[in-house]
């Protein structure tokens, strides 16, 4: 049976329209309690984080009396990271953790992420289970057996401390004048205070959260802003988080974007050449440009993709005891220090190859040359699906074999929105162009 509320990251979709409501909320949470209370024993602990979405507060209010109800103890953090509830999941002893959030998104969507114990995002077979007992209904607990909440005012100091200790002992960033985007969203406090805290010179934007403004006009899907800043103020980097800090991009001093294939190149080369880099190869997505597999196969250094989306990458690192991989769309992430891709962390150890090398961030973060892509989105209504007809399959067909000698073609549903991706690349660009726009006027016409 396939799923039918959890997508590539947990639940996601506009808050107070199905399923994001809060009688899911509820209902998702009674359902974790159960899975995670299976025992029936008593102290059992969920934490839970959000972002800075005004419908966080009804989500947090709706998960907690969900979990309460199973007898689950409930720890509150407030606004941090996603990468701060894998590593409070772990640090405060809990059996599970959730982070409300729809990262990248506009603020009118939001999410439920779950993580297990160990501070990994949960397994499909896990998510199945509690899917099927929300959908189920689950059997509240007795009325002395109903779980407390509390709130954990120091949350973001303990994640802000574990992200420092990741760098040298008395490595500093005094010298670097840093600008830092936080989308307004889960790190607007923590990303400037830890910058601060190393020696940087700072100059945020992006930390004035509404409730509405979260990834408008900033952040790491929209670097503008942030490369207008790092310009006008000489500064030497620009480090854009999304909505939860999992995501990265890069400015460099021109105002130029570096995405995740890049930073994931710098990362890699660096690591196999100081024989750190666990397997001797990055994971990365289908969605990884060709360019950084032919930078890597130079370096000696593998590549291993999945399928889209961090926990798939993060799940094939585990499994083949990888320790470097990602995403390009920014997700970093290095399971010797997290359990899930963390922004800030990743544009840290950029700040630190900087410093150890002594060359700019122009220098660092054109690691190779790109083979020209394109990628296109195409709205569908939630009753239609385009990728099964026959039509919009033989073009498909039609669109491979035309690129075959020159390039690749990726074509999937999105998981978090009802997209359709069109991704191509090739050295081709016009033939690449022309391809991607049949293709699209094909699916959009059944769409």
């Amino acid at each position: 049976m396939g799923k039918r509320l959890f997508g590539t990251d947990g639940v996601r979709g506009r808050a107070n329209v199905a399923p994001m409501t809060a009688d899911m909320a509820l209902r998702l949470g009674a359902a974790a309690g159960r899975y995670f209370r299976r025992d029936g024993s008593a102290g059992h602990r969920v934490v839970i984080g959000k972002d800075t979405r005004l419908s966080g507060y009804m989500f947090e209010n709706a998960l907690t009396a969900g979990f309460a109800s199973t007898g689950m103890n409930v720890f509150l953090l407030g606004p941090v990271p996603t990468p701060a509830v894998g590593m409070l999941t772990t640090s405060l002893r809990a059996d599970v953790g959730v982070m409300i959030s729809a990262s990248h998104n506009p603020h009118h969507d939001n999410g439920i992420k779950f993580f297990g114990p160990d501070g990994f995002k949960l397994s499909d077979e896990a998510e199945l289970e509690i899917e099927r007992l929300a959908l189920e209904g689950v059997e509240p607990v007795q009325a002395e057996n109903i779980g407390r909440a509390k709130r954990i005012d120091d949350g973001r100091f303990r994640y802000n401390e574990r992200v420092k200790s990741t760098l040298a002992p008395g490595q500093s960033l005094a010298g670097l004048k840093v600008v830092i985007d936080c989308a307004n969203g889960a790190s607007y406090r923590t990303a400037p205070e830890v910058l601060w805290e190393l020696g940087a010179e700072v100059i945020p934007v992006g930390v004035s959260p509404d409730g509405f403004n979260i990834n408008h006009k900033c952040g790491s899907t929209d670097t503008q802003l942030a490369a207008e800043t790092v310009v006008a103020h000489g500064a030497d980097v620009g480090i854009c988080l999304d909505g939860d800090a999992d995501r990265v991009m890069i400015i460099d001093e021109n105002g130029t974007v570096a995405d995740g294939d890049q930073v994931m190149a710098l990362f890699a080369s660096r690591w196999a050449a100081e024989g750190r880099l666990k397997g001797g190869a990055l994971v990365a997505t289908v969605m990884s440009n060709l360019g950084l597999e032919r930078f890597l196969q130079g370096h000696g250094v593998g590549l291993e993709r999945t399928g889209v989306g961090d926990r798939y990458v993060v799940e094939r690192m585990r499994a083949g005891g990888f320790n470097l991989g990602g995403e390009q769309s920014g997700h970093i992430v290095m399971t010797d220090y997290a359990t899930t891709g963390d922004g800030l962390l990743a544009g840290l150890h950029f700040l630190v190859a900087m410093l150890e090398t002594g060359q700019r961030a122009s220098e660092l973060a054109r690691r190779f040359d790109t083979v020209p892509q394109l990628l296109e989105n195409v709205r569908y209504s939630a009753d239609a699906d385009p990728l099964s007809l026959v039509g919009v399959q033989n073009a498909i067909a039609a669109a491979e074999a035309r690129l075959a000698d020159s390039g690749r073609l990726l074509i999937r549903k999105s998981g978090t929105e009802p997209l359709i991706r069109v991704m191509g690349e090739s050295e081709d660009e016009a033939l690449l162009r022309g391809v991607i726009d049949e293709l699209v006027a094909v699916i959009g016409a059944v769409s």
